[in-house]
């Protein structure tokens, strides 16, 4: 079986979404699989080497997992001609400057969101990358999650007729870190940091919706702060000062209204940690993380308001659930695949860092909306 590697830089992956979901379930994935088959019937075979600030997380988690180039020397890794690609997963503050080193370095660059923390650094990098010819990526990792894909075939078939709405819950109770141990960094709840729950998940609705609705127009957003006392890693308190839950509504193409909650003060009484709910003239559909509940125009029930006695039907009787019809790998794995063949083959790849920055200017107009309580239109970016 001909193989051919690809080195990739892999930096800040000794967190809990870098280690799980990119080394595991994607990289070290691939590799066990046997590599990445191309088009011309060979395999790509990743060969990472992990770069991290402390050494002693690197080295342990390299070898708990049995990777055998790992440091902390970020410099020396970039000037390695072997190793073409560098993904970060490290801290939003730090992340445009890192970008620009790998691409000065010649690099192809792979990136969590958001890319920065405002719109005009995320473009700088954005048009920096394209002016030297790097090959850019940023992870939306949703768009390939079973029930959203099915969402969006439901769309794509006409499933909904006209789309009228949108309702979006995300979130859970992050424990505050006295008596339970939060299960989320303390960064996201320090103002200082970067943290906050708008700049977290905005950027996620804006690729969301712009791709498995259509593109947001406008937005209306109020955040707040509703813990303001938490606990770190090392269990001293501290002032929580971030946004922990954001309430936003978006006007997108077509008239279609999306409300979403997100909320990390919030117990969860749904199906899934995150689900959307579409309403259209001919048909309605539920998607969580993996299941996707719709129900058609003709199987609509019919129900009659009487407070005066308990509710006759069970509405939950009435939907039926989309089939997988086919089977569904990793959501990251399944990007770091498209992502790779973008590099070695150029095939196709949309999730540019153009489009990353999309989602750092929905952040900034739903902040301006929360501090200037009002509608916020999004103007078009000019790439």
């Amino acid at each position: 079986m001909a193989t051919q590697r690809i080195g990739i830089i892999m930096h800040g992956v000794t967190g809990r979404m870098g280690k799980n979901q990119h080394l595991i379930r994607s990289i070290l994935a691939i590799m066990k699989q046997g590599g990445l088959l191309l088009s011309d019937g060979t395999y790509l075979m990743p060969d990472p080497i992990l770069i991290g600030r402390n050494a002693q997380k690197i080295e342990a988690l390299a070898k708990e997992l049995g990777v055998e180039r790992y440091g902390t020397d970020l410099d020396a890794a970039l000037a390695n001609p072997d190793d073409i690609l560098f993904f970060d997963a490290a801290t939003t503050k730090l992340r445009p400057k890192l970008l620009k080193k790998a691409i000065d370095a010649g690099k192809h660059i792979y990136c969590e969101k958001p890319v920065s923390e405002s719109l005009s650094e995320a473009l700088d990098i954005a048009r920096y990358a394209d002016a030297k010819g790097i090959k850019n990526g940023i992870v939306h990792d949703k768009l390939d999650l079973p029930g959203l894909k099915k969402l969006k075939r439901l769309r794509d078939s006409g499933f909904f007729g006209e789309i009228l709405s949108v309702r979006g819950e995300f979130g859970y109770w992050v424990f505050e870190g006295d008596w339970m141990p939060a299960q989320r960094p303390s960064w996201n709840y320090r103002k200082a940091d970067g943290g906050g729950i708008i700049s977290d998940m905005l950027c996620h609705w804006r690729y969301v919706l712009d791709n498995v609705i259509a593109p947001v127009k406008s937005v209306s957003c109020m955040g707040a702060t509703h813990i303001k006392k938490r606990w770190d890693e090392d269990g001293n308190e501290y002032v929580a000062n971030a946004d922990d839950a954001a309430y936003a509504t978006f006007e997108l193409e077509g008239g279609i209204i999306a409300h979403i909650n997100s909320s990390w003060c919030v117990r969860v009484r749904r199906d899934d940690l995150v689900t959307f709910q579409v309403d259209g003239t001919h048909g309605s559909a539920v998607a969580g993380l993996h299941k996707c509940y719709s129900q058609a125009r003709v199987n609509t029930p019919k129900p009659v308001w009487n407070p005066d006695q308990p509710q006759p039907l069970d509405f939950f009787e009435s939907w039926e659930e989309v089939p997988n019809n086919q089977v569904f790998d990793n959501g990251f794995k399944v990007q770091w695949e498209q992502f790779l063949r973008h590099i070695v083959e150029d095939a196709p790849w949309q999730y540019t860092l153009y489009e990353g920055a999309k989602g750092v200017q929905l952040v900034e107009c739903g902040l301006q909306s929360w501090a200037e309580r009002r509608w916020v239109d999004i103007p078009k970016l000019e790439l």
